[in-house]
């Protein structure tokens, strides 16, 4: 069946290890999307050391609308799912598991739900089918986390079933494990109108799941860089400030230490070679710490400014912009 130049909607699957799940998810995508040509289904494997690419090929054979996007080893979640948004050509794209707990049947929802003006359109999951201990609790932890210290009202940020504008897209590059915070990067980046509704949830059917809780480290450490990106990313010298002054009220401390040990010993030969060298040069370890810091906020300023005068895109002022 021959594609499009462009097909209005491309769904992105990242794949590891899912050979018995392959065929059940193409045939779901069929039935949810119909038989027409406007609509692309990409498999990004993501390092599998089963027989899924083997599948997925003899799939892509049959149907052109299956596209198998080949990673050269296991690299996670969120470079797979990037690879897979990079590689898409449609004009609104979807995002899911391949692991059957997401519904395809969802799709036409979530797509509709974006063409009401929206750049942004998370699912969250009723009645998720996950264990309490080790998915469900940890989750309710960390959702109530995030929308605390991001200020995206997103209720289920580990949901893979998103819909998305294109532009908003090429505005968005993921990493580490950001996968989970994509409407806060979105947010935050490129101003983008986020909305959410509810989406089916099934059990795991083959397999086990490839996610604990080990991640909570990760998730952690993403989590601050997401925090800093929304409080600093259009005034970087707030940041580098506010760390100067910290070090410069530190090398004030260092100082006083300094005057109290010498009025403190009753004889200038008692303070001693060591005390007369430790403390002032510490001192002057942070304030050159602080002047440091205060030039590279200036250059971060100076840099800002520049590629907002040379690429108006950087900068997310104008919301008409997100949407093209």
């Amino acid at each position: 069946m021959p594609m499009p130049e462009r097909p209005a909607l491309s769904v992105v699957v990242p794949m590891y290890n899912e050979e018995e799940s392959v065929r059940p998810l193409v045939e779901a995508v069929r039935d949810a999307l119909g038989e027409g040509k406007e609509w692309e289904l990409l498999l990004v494997d993501d390092g599998s050391r089963d027989a899924t690419v083997a599948i997925v090929t003899q799939i892509a054979r049959d149907d052109a609308r299956v596209r198998l996007i080949p990673l050269a080893r296991n690299y996670g979640q969120t470079p797979a799912m990037q690879a897979g948004f990079d590689h898409a050509r449609g004009r609104v794209v979807v995002s899911m598991d391949g692991d059957l707990q997401n519904d395809p049947r969802d799709i036409p929802q979530l797509v509709a739900k974006l063409e009401e003006g929206y750049d942004l359109v998370a699912g969250y999951r009723l009645r998720r089918q996950d264990k309490v201990v080790t998915r469900k609790l940890p989750s309710w932890i960390a959702n109530r986390l995030i929308r605390g210290i991001t200020g995206v009202s997103i209720r289920d940020n580990g949901c893979s079933l998103k819909a998305y504008r294109r532009e908003l897209l090429d505005r968005v590059h993921l990493y580490s494990d950001m996968h989970r915070f994509i409407p806060a990067v979105a947010a935050a980046t490129a101003g983008a109108r986020i909305t959410e509704v509810p989406v089916r949830h099934h059990a795991r059917q083959f397999g086990a799941s490839k996610y604990g809780l080990s991640r909570v480290g990760k998730v952690l450490l993403d989590l601050l860089v997401i925090k800093m990106i929304r409080s600093f990313r259009d005034r970087p010298l707030v940041m580098f400030a506010t760390g100067a002054l910290l070090s410069f009220l530190v090398g004030l401390a260092f100082v006083f230490a300094t005057i109290v040990s010498l009025v403190a010993v009753a004889a200038p030969a008692q303070f001693g070679a060591s005390s007369s060298l430790v403390l002032p040069g510490a001192a002057l370890l942070w304030f050159g710490l602080a002047f440091y810091l205060l030039m590279l906020g200036l250059v971060g300023e100076v840099f800002l400014r520049q590629s907002a005068d040379g690429n108006p895109n950087l900068l997310p002022l104008i919301r008409e912009e997100v949407r093209g």
